[in-house]
């Protein structure tokens, strides 16, 4: 084995060694001078220094128009959902049960639920501007003040409209409330107008929305239909259960999220696209549409323009009056 040969030690301090051979000295000291530390403080600096400059080219904070609509912001799910959002405002309608329609040509019979419109009215407006989106507050039906909320309870004292004499007019309190999205600012419909049966037109097709029966705690075999254990052999006591709710190693040795297994059933938003009005029933605010609507009779149903198909011709539904107008015009 070699001996280890020092490092030859300078005769004179290291100061004069540098300040007489200045060459030597900016070789000695360069890769001194160059070699930085990394620590936690430095590290957080040069992401800084990263972040400053993406934000003076584009964040979610600079919403200059030179610079291009941000993917993962509200302006362009609203444009992205443009083309399924209705034109014009739905309404609220309750469900009352259901019959059958004969065809007088093809003797087909069709079954249909009937739909009543009970006092649906206009209630407000949401605009892109300060609520993000489009919408209109419809009302229905009639509540008793003592039975409503003081939040509710001034809303309603608040909004007022200009009846056909030229004063204002307030809201009486609605049973229901419930909203519907319209594509931009030439859906909304002016606050305390009326939308009776003839907003639907005969021959169009709807979509309905409401809350399904509830049936409370249910297994699987009523819930999501499962076969259940075999009958006889090798089972006991044990025929309408489940069975294994998940693998062993090879799946991780956990229940998987969405396991279809027994829970609450029912009680949930359903809704029913497609459905073809059949009649229309102006005077008694009917409305017959073919097929069937979730949820029980006399729970409240959302009915508007079916998304997937082509949006009917509003240009020629009749202007709904203003309800003083109409009383003014039956007084004379």
């Amino acid at each position: 084995m070699q001996p280890r040969i020092p490092f030859p030690q300078p005769s004179r301090p290291l100061s004069a060694f540098c300040l007489r051979t200045p060459l030597v000295t900016s070789r000695l000291a360069s890769p001194l001078e160059s070699q930085q530390i990394r620590t936690i403080r430095s590290i957080q600096q040069s992401i800084n220094k990263g972040r400053a400059k993406t934000a003076r080219t584009h964040s979610r904070f600079n919403n200059h128009p030179s610079l291009p609509i941000l993917e993962a912001s509200t302006t362009s799910a609203q444009i992205r959902k443009e083309p399924r959002v209705p034109v014009r405002s739905g309404a609220l309608a309750i469900k009352k049960g259901m019959t059958a329609v004969y065809d007088a040509v093809t003797g087909v019979r069709t079954p249909c639920t009937v739909l009543q419109m009970d006092r649906v009215q206009v209630v407000g407006h949401k605009t892109r501007e300060r609520h993000g989106y489009y919408a209109v507050c419809v009302g229905s039906g009639w509540k008793h003040p003592r039975n409503v909320g003081n939040a509710m309870l001034g809303v309603f004292e608040k909004t007022k409209f200009t009846d056909a004499n030229g004063g204002e007019v307030g809201l009486s309190p609605k049973r229901d409330v419930k909203e519907f999205r319209v594509k931009d600012s030439t859906g909304l419909l002016p606050v305390g107008r009326i939308i009776d049966a003839e907003w639907w037109k005969v021959g169009q097709f709807v979509d309905a929305k409401s809350t399904n029966k509830g049936k409370g705690f249910a297994g699987g075999m009523k819930r999501w239909g499962f076969s259940g254990q075999p009958a006889s052999h090798g089972v006991s006591l044990t025929h309408r259960s489940m069975g294994s709710a998940g693998g062993s190693q090879g799946s991780g040795s956990r229940v998987h999220p969405g396991k279809k297994m027994a829970g609450n059933m029912g009680n949930q938003s359903h809704t029913v696209q497609n459905l073809k009005v059949m009649l229309v029933d102006v005077p008694n605010g009917l409305v017959v549409v073919a097929g069937a609507v979730a949820g029980p009779n006399g729970g409240v149903v959302k009915l508007q323009d079916a998304i997937k198909k082509p949006w009917p011709d509003v240009a020629s539904i009749p202007d709904m009056p203003n309800p003083s107008a109409s009383a003014g015009a039956s007084a004379e």
